[in-house]
This record gives structure tokens, C-alpha cells and sequence, in this order.
């Protein structure tokens, strides 16, 4: 009987659990109490009993991570969403005329896309294992602001689940002030691919985090960086990064354009001095 209750709440009611927060929990709580007093009456617990309660284990861990508010699967789809227009963009190799490049091979394109607008696309091959990247970009992604100086802070105000975050990051001014301080509030999401990480991200709203006095809050479009091995040299780590933003305010085209390439191109600079500096994380150590 309480493996087949087990089966029920585990299968076919799991679409029903997935807005009763807590009678789900409760639910699992009461088979694990039962599982353990049934086992206290027997000298040897039960093979079947000792599979259920496996099976319980798990399903308890499940519901902590698949269970969210109406909200936060909201910002979930929001995330993906943006990866997915992102990625789209990215794909489509027509129209891409070169903004800068760099003797060391850097360089920065861009093209307008229609209902995002100028949209900015960075490629770069680092001397350092994905994994290292990936490290750096999204593990440490609130310690940004100690290497990259056009980054003034980045907060994590929320995280959904293994992928999601909500952000918030502070920009320094561009341009020799002409460009002021601004703010924006993204969700953020991270997937793996294979042997590829996708990193991307949307403006969203997030009521806890309101328009600040003196700093303009400027918006991101669909955004995304895409990290994968060399092909040949598995030790190094090409990466591309598109980047879509509306800075707000009124500012003439041609400083827009030359912050958000220049921006690019000191973010793989300081990238790669931030990982020449500390290559091995101090968890591997």
C-alpha cells in the first residue's frame, strides 16, 4: 500500500504537486517517518522498504530544485528565452561588417537586427581552458569589478534554481565622462552543450531593485557569451560575445558605438590579464 502511495504522489499527481508547496512537503516527510518506523520493527529492513526510501531521498531532492513560484519560472523562461534569440542571432553569418581589430586577432563586428537593433559580436581565442572561463565568468561573477575597470560592482540578487540569477550591475562612466554611470537589472542564465557554455542574459524587472538616484537605467538586449574549446587546441577557449544594449539617455550614435566596441575590447584585455594573473583557481590548488 505505501508503495503504490509512493508511485502516486511520485507520478501520476506531479503535475497536481507542482503549485502545493507544502503539501508536497509534508507528503514526503510522511512516507520518510514511515518508511523509518516500519524499518524500526524489523530486525532487517526490507530490500523493498530500502528501495523506497532511495526513492523518496531522491524525490524529496527533485522537488527542491524543480519547484518554483509562478515568478521564478517566469524569469526561468525569460533567461532561455533570450539564449535562444541570442543564439539565433549569433548563427545568422550575413551582414556583419567589422567595427575593430586587434593585431593579436581580436576583433569586434556588428550588424542591426531587426527588433533588437546595433548589435556588437566579440571574438577572441584565450590561452586558458573553458572551464577556467567559466570559472571566472559565472562562479566569481560578483568579483568582476576587481578586474574589469568597466565594471564598477555586480550583485546576484536572486538565483532560481542551478542556471538562473538575477542581477544587478553598476557600469563606470565611458568615454571620458560623456557616457554616465548605468545600472541594469538582467536575469542571467548558464548552459552547457557538449563541450559548449552558453552564457546569456535580458533586462527584466525585479521589483527590490528600483531605478537609482544619479545612475541611469540602461537595458540589455538578448546577450550571450559562447565558450568552447579551440578546435585542435583543447586548451585554449574561443570566445564570442554578442552584446545588445540600450544605454538610455540621449547620446549621438557614434559614442554609442565606440563605447560598446571599445567596451568589448577592454573586456578581453583585462580578461586575459585576470587569468594570466590567477590561472589556476584557488580551489584547485
Amino acid at each position: 500500500m505505501l508503495l503504490a502511495t509512493f508511485k502516486l504522489c511520485a507520478g501520476s499527481s506531479y503535475r497536481h504537486m507542482r503549485n502545493m508547496k507544502g503539501l508536497r512537503h509534508q507528503a514526503v516527510l510522511a512516507i520518510g517517518q514511515e518508511l523509518n518506523r516500519r524499518a524500526l520493527g524489523e530486525s532487517t529492513p526490507s530490500a523493498w522498504i530500502n528501495q523506497v526510501r532511495r526513492r523518496s531521498s531522491l524525490l524529496g531532492s527533485c522537488l527542491e530544485e524543480t519547484f518554483h513560484s509562478d515568478q521564478e519560472l517566469a524569469y526561468i523562461q525569460q533567461g532561455e528565452e533570450a539564449m535562444q534569440k541570442a543564439l539565433g542571432i549569433l548563427t545568422n553569418q550575413e551582414g556583419w561588417k567589422n567595427e575593430n581589430q586587434q593585431a593579436n586577432g581580436d576583433k569586434v563586428l556588428s550588424k542591426v537586427v531587426p527588433d533588437v537593433g546595433k548589435v556588437f559580436r566579440l571574438e577572441v581565442v584565450v590561452a586558458q581552458p573553458m572551464e577556467r572561463l567559466y570559472e571566472e565568468l559565472v562562479e566569481r561573477m560578483e568579483a568582476m569589478g576587481e578586474w574589469n575597470p568597466n565594471v564598477k560592482e555586480i550583485k546576484v540578487l536572486q538565483k532560481i534554481g542551478k542556471d538562473t540569477v538575477i542581477t544587478h550591475e553598476l557600469a563606470a562612466e565611458a568615454a571620458g565622462n560623456l557616457v554616465g554611470p548605468r545600472d541594469f537589472v538582467n536575469v542571467r542564465c548558464a548552459k552547457r552543450r557538449g563541450s559548449t557554455c552558453v552564457l546569456a542574459g535580458i533586462a527584466t524587472h525585479f521589483g527590490e531593485m528600483p531605478e537609482q538616484k544619479g545612475v541611469i537605467r540602461a537595458e540589455q538586449g538578448p546577450t550571450c557569451m559562447v565558450l568552447r574549446p579551440l578546435a585542435g587546441s583543447p586548451s585554449k577557449t574561443k570566445l564570442t560575445w554578442l552584446l545588445s544594449v540600450d544605454l538610455k539617455g540621449w547620446l549621438p550614435k557614434t559614442i554609442i558605438n565606440q563605447v560598446l566596441s571599445q567596451t568589448q575590447m577592454d573586456f578581453a584585455y583585462h580578461l586575459r590579464k585576470r587569468l594570466e594573473s590567477n590561472p589556476v583557481s584557488e580551489a584547485q590548488r
